[in-house]
């Protein structure tokens, strides 16, 4: 099972959208029948064999087992990944692109260059996973509590600065067999969050 799978498949997200498909997904987190699933959910277990194979017909579940039992064989499914994200692929055709209007003060700009990294990532992701290999990454998130607005200008205008710096000081063009590698920093104010701890 992957920590995080990517959907980049339009069929896919649609099903995965699915209130009730998404529920039976939560639910897979541990192997699970059409059965079982049917008195968690409150559905009959028809219905819920036809979400299950959808959801299996795009490969967010996966047969692990199956069980005679009498005259029926009970299938035990899991789901492919713990948690998922889709990918702006889904969505190619309005997809943001962060190069129509680069600003490095829009709020616009910055889901754009956002939805970038969810693409990018996931297809790197999905690459490593089918070579079986990891994705060389790296990534900071931590929160800064400013006094003013000319504060959080100036730690803008610092942190510019420094990753400028730094971009300038490792970048190579001429290196052999060199990678080049995406940066995107990001500030942004705090959202509350809306789960209970």
């Amino acid at each position: 099972m992957f920590e995080v799978a990517v959907i980049e498949d339009p069929a896919a997200a649609a099903v995965l959208l699915d209130p009730m498909r998404a529920r039976l997904l939560a639910e897979l987190a541990d192997p699970g029948s059409a059965t079982m699933l049917a008195a968690r959910v409150g559905l009959a277990r028809q219905k819920v064999n036809y979400h299950l194979r959808e959801l299996e017909r795009h490969g967010l579940v996966q047969l692990v087992e199956e069980r005679r039992r009498g005259n029926v064989t009970e299938r035990l499914l899991h789901a492919t990944a713990e948690s998922y994200v889709i990918s702006p692929v889904v969505l190619a055709a309005v997809e943001p692109d962060p190069s129509r209007s680069p600003d490095r003060l829009s709020a616009r700009w910055l889901l754009a260059l956002a939805a970038r990294l969810v693409r990018d990532v996931g297809a790197l992701v999905t690459g490593a996973a089918q070579a079986g290999k990891r994705v060389a990454t790296f990534a900071l998130d931590g929160e800064v509590r400013f006094a003013s607005a000319a504060d959080r200008a100036a730690f803008a205008e610092e942190l510019a600065s420094a990753v400028t710096a730094l971009v300038s000081k490792y970048h190579d063009e001429s290196a052999e067999g060199g990678r080049a590698h995406r940066v995107v920093v990001a500030v942004h104010p705090g959202v509350k969050s809306n789960t209970k701890g």
